[in-house]
């Protein structure tokens, strides 16, 4: 009898399984068609059948269904009941009801027959939460994506109007660069990969795990206040709408660009191909390094014997050299599913991409002008030129394991995002210099290697309360990156005649390592209220912020003193065993001559004096609190004020070590950032805005230190904005060393016209003061050094235009033809 029940029950079970197995599954997403806000509690229902589902908080259904041809009704009250025929749900797949509206009603209850509706419009979700929004906005959708076929987010965010894109990377918003441009991932602080821009890399998503881009315009107080051309919002999925296992691999060719004999490189490590370096690039020493001016006085003592394997541990190569490059390509995966368990729906998503590009610039230039000492004459003079072929070599990949948990009224996130990048540098240039009497010619030769990664946990929870109305939501995501360009090399000759030489003029060989360690820690929470007010809808939302950033900066900069030693003009020939150690371990064979190592910012006893070492931080709090109501029937309101309290710290010291900051504070702000963001209707399909709203751009941790960070590529020397800028003599203060923050004032306005299937017209307007702005301005006391400073004030404004049509208009069938185009004038 036990043997049966256990048979009976096995056979209960497959046969379950058989079922379940033959019904397929109808999903899909429910909105108000007036809001753009997802509904919760729909009822979805199965004509003909006992079967029927909920939407959840986030608006979204599964219905799970036989193979079959189904009636599907929707219906919630107050609002018009739509019934959707033709629903063909086939076996063991998903059936997508993608983005349903639905229109309040005010009189008694309609149906609405769509007949055979089966692909519904993402883009009008889209455009109904851009009509509906607080703010300017603009965006792209999944949808968009597949229309357009862009294989990461920075090949289609310029289609947005206004946005550019510099280098294939980083994203311009309104004509204003880095500093004024944020990037956010799912509504949370994330640092890029260079941890000197704002901005992140947005080449590095591919566009199958994005639901969508927002583009934040104009600020509200429920944003961080840091940005005034945009703030980027990338929105990651969470619920793969049905099962799905992508693999793409594509390949691009540009015939000025590939297959280039010409194109240089050098000789790398291993693992560069993965974004690593192997420990070809190790730095030989960091500790118990000897001081030498010019040449060893006792090579066989203790620092002698040191200085020479120090010397020796370098990698001999110098030089870069000319071999064909290829084509760039790119592989990417991506898999996810979701199903339901009990009243449980559990959804994951993994994602791999991995693109290996290459970029050559044949006769590059890079110059530098500057005013004559003549205050009378107005045109600059060339003080340095650079003309040569520069080339790039770069692998990023990226790695995403998602996980998202929901119930009806809860629901929870967790993503792991992992991004490495390697790119690797190789530069010939002839270089000419007439800076301040210092005339000569020459060429030089630059290697370098950067290799960035970041680390991103994302944790979050979404609490609905549909009886009280109240909406709790809370964020943390927690983020490590590293930027380290280990042994940039910099090698440059001067012609002397019919002869070459190198020496204090042109500047000594440098090897340069640069190690950056970040970490940041932000959390958010908001609270949301809906009520009634003057019979009409309202909504009040209060919140708080908490962001801690640390940055673990070091350069160690190694210089060779060339003496003595007949030069052929390959780089690589300073380290040939012969020029290095002979005649009894006299470099050159004379102590008078040869080739020795300094390393100019440590002392021979170990004690450090390095301004390019130092541990900044940042902490800061914020709350706000904001309302959404309509004081008249078509007007609406959002009227909110944030507070930001910023601390910044510093620890660390300039070059001659007569300023120590041990944590000591750099920059403390305590400010508040209005905003009022006002909404006309003119009618159900056109909409008039107008906004005010104060924001504001920080230094950056880089600018607000005593670092001085040379480029060997531009020959340019970056200066942190605590130097003082003073001639003592002529008793000028050029600089002070204070740098504040830049407050702006910012204007908007824009008409819009929304019609159907995501058509629509646009036409904006806006202003901008800046009070205090940071530019890079040339260092006046020092030569080729350029320091971040405050200038004055300053005022952008400009105009944009949108335009979305299809062909519907034309045939039925050219429906899903379509027309996009938008035009930025900025000023």
């Amino acid at each position: 009898m036990y043997k049966l029940k256990i048979f009976l029950a096995v056979l209960i079970l497959s046969f379950s399984y058989f079922v379940h197995a033959q019904n397929g599954l109808i999903r899909g997403k429910v909105f108000d068609g007036a809001t753009g806000e997802f509904l919760p509690g729909v009822t979805i229902f199965a004509e003909g059948t006992t079967s029927g589902s909920l939407t959840d908080l986030d608006g979204e259904f599964n219905l799970s269904l036989p193979a079959g041809t189904y009636k599907i009704r929707i219906s919630f009250i107050s609002y018009e009941t739509i019934l959707i025929e033709g629903v063909n749900v086939k076996e063991d797949e998903v059936t997508l009801l993608e983005n349903i509206r639905l229109q309040e009603t005010s009189f008694d209850l309609t149906e609405v027959v769509i007949t055979a509706q089966q692909v519904q419009n993402t883009e009008a979700a889209l455009m109904t939460i851009k009509k509906k929004s607080a703010n300017v906005i603009d965006g792209i959708s999944s949808a968009a994506f597949r229309k357009t076929g862009d294989s990461d987010a920075a090949a289609s965010i310029k289609r947005v109007p206004g946005v550019s894109v510099q280098g294939g990377r980083y994203v311009y918003v309104r004509g204003l660069g880095d500093r004024y441009t944020k990037t956010i991932m799912n509504g949370v602080d994330i640092p890029g990969l260079d941890p000197d821009r704002n901005t992140l890399q947005m080449d590095i998503f591919p566009t199958g795990i994005i639901d969508n881009l927002i583009i934040f315009k104009s600020f509200s107080a429920d944003l961080p206040a840091d940005f005034t051309g945009g703030i980027i919002d990338i929105n990651i999925k969470d619920f793969p709408e049905k099962r799905k296992a992508n693999i793409s691999l594509s390949a691009q060719y540009n015939p000025s660009m590939h297959f280039n004999s010409g194109f240089l490189k050098y000789n790398g490590g291993k693992t560069d191909w993965l974004g690593y370096d192997d420990g070809t690039r190790t730095i030989p020493a960091t500790e118990n390094i000897p001081f030498f001016s010019q040449v060893v006085v006792d090579p066989d003592g203790v620092k002698g014997q040191r200085y020479r394997e120090i010397l020796e541990s370098f990698n001999p190569n110098l030089a870069a050299y000319a071999s064909m490059n290829y084509m760039d390509f790119s592989v990417a995966a991506d898999f996810g599913n979701q199903f339901n368990l009990n009243k449980v729906t559990v959804g994951y998503d993994v994602a791999l991409s991995y693109k290996a590009e290459t970029i050559f610039y044949p006769d590059a230039e890079f110059g530098r002008y500057g005013l004559s000492g003549n205050p009378d004459i107005y045109e600059m003079d060339r003080r340095e030129y650079q003309v040569g072929d520069f080339a790039t070599s770069s692998v990023i990949w990226t790695g995403l394991a998602g996980l998202a948990v929901k119930t009806k009224k809860s629901k929870f996130r967790l993503n792991l995002l992992h991004i490495q990048n390697g790119e690797s540098q190789a530069a010939i240039f002839d270089y000419a210099s007439s800076d301040q009497g210092s005339i000569f010619e020459g060429f030089q030769h630059n290697l370098g290697y950067s290799q960035r990664s970041l680390s991103n946990l994302y944790l979050s929870g979404k609490h609905n309360f549909p009886t009280s109305q109240w909406t709790i939501e809370w964020k943390l995501s927690p983020t490590m990156s590293r930027m380290y360009e280990p042994d940039i090399r910099f090698t440059r000759y001067v012609y002397r005649g019919d002869l070459l030489s190198i020496g204090t003029e042109s500047g000594f060989p440098e090897r340069i390592w640069r190690d950056l360690n970040e970490i940041n820690l932000p959390g958010v929470v908001h609270v949301t209220k809906e009520f009634s007010w003057w019979e009409r809808e309202a909504k009040v939302q209060f919140g708080g912020a908490y962001t801690y950033k640390e940055r673990d900066f070091i350069i160690y900069n190694y210089n060779l003193n060339i003496r003595g030693i007949p030069l052929m003009g390959d780089p690589n020939e300073l380290f040939w065993e012969e020029n290095l150690w002979t005649y009894g371990g006299y470099p050159g064979g004379d102590p008078a001559k040869g080739t020795t190592i300094e390393a100019p910012f440590i002392a021979q006893d170990g004690s450090t004096n390095n301004p390019n070492e130092f541990v900044s931080n940042v902490s800061s709090q914020a709350a706000y609190a904001m309302i959404d109501f309509y004081p008249f029937r078509r007007f609406k309101a959002i009227l909110g004020v944030r507070m930001e309290m910023y601390t910044q710290r510093y620890t660390g010291q300039n070059q001659l070590g007569t300023i120590v900051l041990d944590n000591d504070i750099v920059l403390d702000d305590l400010d508040f950032f209005p905003s009022v963001n006002l909404i006309y209707q003119l009618n159900e399909k056109m909409n008039l805005r107008g906004s005010y709203t104060m924001t504001i751009a920080r230094p950056s941790f880089k600018e607000l230190s005593y670092a001085e960070i040379y480029d060997p590529v531009s020959s340019r020397t970056f200066v942190g904005g605590l130097f003082q800028d003073s001639d003592p003599v002529a008793g000028q203060v050029y600089w002070d060393g204070n740098l504040v923050s830049t407050n702006i004032h910012n204007v908007d306005l824009r008409w819009e016209y929304f019609q159907d299937r995501g058509r629509m017209v646009s036409f904006s307007l806006f202003y901008k003061r800046f009070l205090n702005p940071i530019e890079i301005v040339q260092f006046a006391t020092q030569t080729g050094s350029f320091q971040p400073r405050n200038v004055g004030d300053g005022t952008v404004y400009g105009s944009e235009i949108e335009f979305r049509q299809h062909f519907g208009f034309v045939s039925p069938t050219l429906t899903n033809l379509s027309i996009v185009a938008n035009f930025s004038y900025i000023i």
